[in-house]
This record gives structure tokens, sequence and C-alpha cells, in this order.
């Protein structure tokens, strides 16, 4: 945010309040813009005292997994960002990717590089159902 860091601790409190949460995540107080400018997350055409509203995901090696950027005017789905983080978490740990709009405990895709029949079949007992010979669906492997 490009406010200043006592404005982030009441921020905090009153979404802590109004939303029945816990804030628990860091939060860069970029009062001088150097960060928001640096990496183009402030629109061209923004007020200077609109809040910045991207939001970055970086693993704990510190690599860039997702970044996604609202208007000012709207407000960011938490519903997706979970939906995302439980994606990451689950791919990192499986060789599948998740489908558009996919849930928790709904089908994945087995990734297509995966060719080896005796492999599918010991990393997804469970069986698959081939729609292409690319795009195989199989039941959520179990998260770790």
């Amino acid at each position: 945010s490009v406010d200043d860091v006592e404005s982030h601790q009441g921020w905090i409190k009153d979404i802590n309040e109004t939303q029945n949460t816990t804030v628990n995540f860091p939060i860069i107080a970029d009062q001088d813009r150097k960060v928001s400018e640096l990496y183009g997350f402030i629109h061209p055409n923004a007020s200077e005292t609109l809040t910045v509203r991207s939001l970055v995901i970086i693993d704990p090696n510190k690599k860039v997994r997702l970044i996604i950027t609202y208007p000012a005017s709207t407000g960011r789905n938490f519903h997706e960002i979970l939906r995302v983080i439980d994606s990451l978490q689950l791919t990192d740990h499986h060789k599948v990717a998740t489908p558009a709009n996919w849930q928790q405990g709904e089908d994945v895709v087995i990734v297509p590089s995966l060719k080896d029949e005796a492999e599918i079949a010991q990393r997804f007992p469970k069986g698959y159902k081939a729609v292409t010979p690319y795009l195989r669906l199989t039941p959520q492997p179990e998260q770790r």
C-alpha cells in the first residue's frame, strides 16, 4: 500500500473488526511509492492517494507465483486468492494442473508431460478419464 505504517495498523484493525478475521500476512508500507512505481503497480491515471491494488504471491523460495492487479474501484476477490493458493500448494506436490474455476476437492488435470502409464497408475490410483489424449481428469490427490 502507498500508505504509511500507522495507516496500515488502523486499516488492519478495521478489517479485523468489520470482517471478523485476523490479517496475518505482511503488507508493504510504500509511502514514497518507490516499490509501487518500480513494479508498475500504479495505474498512470490513478490519484496519488489511491491504494495500490496489486497482489503478489511469493513462494518460500522467493519466486513470484502470482500477480493480480485490480482497478482501485474493484475490491479483491479473496475466494479467488485462496483458490489460487490451494492450487499452487496442490500442484507443487503432484503432477497435476487445476482447470479454470477449479475448487478444492474437484477433479484435476494430469499434466500432459506425464505419459508413462505405470507412473500414472502409481500416482493416481483412483484412475483417470481421458477427455483427449492430453486432457486427462483424475480425482484430486490428497494434500500433503
